[in-house]
């Protein structure tokens, strides 16, 4: 039985990782004027990061379309007998509306499972893979989803952006506190509840060191921890730190850093810095 694994690209999975693991990626786009790229596909992480530094126009990212996952359907159906799509929280993106306009076309006995994640970026990443290695292991389509569905309340995600600058040019300072948007020097610390994005607090000062005790402490709190990922928006030095820190209570070889994609970027700027977990079931 042929199963397999579709997400999309605010997963921030990288694009060979998702190639060795046999997942495919649905690209979003995201504009800077008149220039449109797909995300992760067109531009890379380093090169959206300069634009969005040094671009003068507005950055906009956008849904993949249903046509663009009809054809992605349509291609895997020619090869399983399931195909499995996890996407980012229908709370903050329209993606998961794409995904189901598209499934409708698709004619013949593949059968397409939708399922909202409830998380997005390196959390989605963390359901996909999961899932991912347990179709390459062989496992039943129901042994799979059941795997979803624990991973699906097991997921924890805290980030803590460098600037407020971005949230604000993008308009999505929604469920934090209003009084933060006009103070640009203090970092908001930000995670994910039901599927939504809301303000866990703030890191004063510029001290690198209490971005990095804020977030081990995160991950300290959590026991039965499986997946550790690390996301970040050109923060090498930053990231290196927090796997050291990270270390000491989770081996550093599982820890598995990736470039914050444009889906968050827009909002979150150069400097944000997220971590993800998943727990056992």
């Amino acid at each position: 039985m042929s199963i397999k694994i579709v997400t999309d690209s605010t997963s921030d999975i990288p694009i060979d990782l998702a190639s060795s693991l046999g997942i495919t990626i649905v690209p979003g786009y995201v504009r800077f004027g008149n220039d449109t790229y797909r995300d992760g596909t067109d531009i890379s992480a380093e090169a959206f990061y300069q634009k969005l530094v040094n671009s003068p126009f507005h950055q906009i990212t956008s849904e993949p379309t249903p046509d663009d996952f009809e054809k992605v359907y349509s291609d895997c159906s020619l090869e399983a007998e399931h195909i499995i799509s996890i996407h980012a929280s229908s709370k903050v993106s329209k993606i998961l509306k794409s995904a189901i306009a598209a499934k409708k076309r698709i004619k013949g006995p593949c059968h397409i499972e939708i399922i909202d994640s409830r998380s997005i970026s390196i959390g989605l990443g963390l359901i996909v893979k999961n899932a991912a290695r347990l179709s390459n292991s062989g496992d039943s389509i129901v042994s799979i989803l059941d795997q979803i569905n624990g991973d699906l309340n097991n997921i924890r995600m805290l980030g803590v952006l460098s600037t407020m600058k971005y949230l604000i040019k993008g308009r999505r300072v929604i469920k934090i506190s209003a009084a933060l948007s006009h103070v640009l020097d203090i970092k908001p610390v930000l995670t994910f509840d039901n599927g939504e994005i809301i303000q866990d607090g703030i890191v004063h000062g510029d001290s690198p060191s209490r971005v990095i005790e804020r977030l081990y402490k995160f991950v300290q709190t959590y026991a039965n921890v499986q997946d550790i990922t690390i996301a970040h928006g050109n923060t090498s030095d930053l990231t290196e730190a927090l796997i050291e820190r990270l270390g000491v209570i989770f081996p550093k070889e599982k820890i598995h850093l990736y470039h914050l994609g444009a889906a968050l970027g827009v909002h979150s700027g150069p400097g944000a810095l997220i971590v993800a977990l998943r727990q056992g079931n």
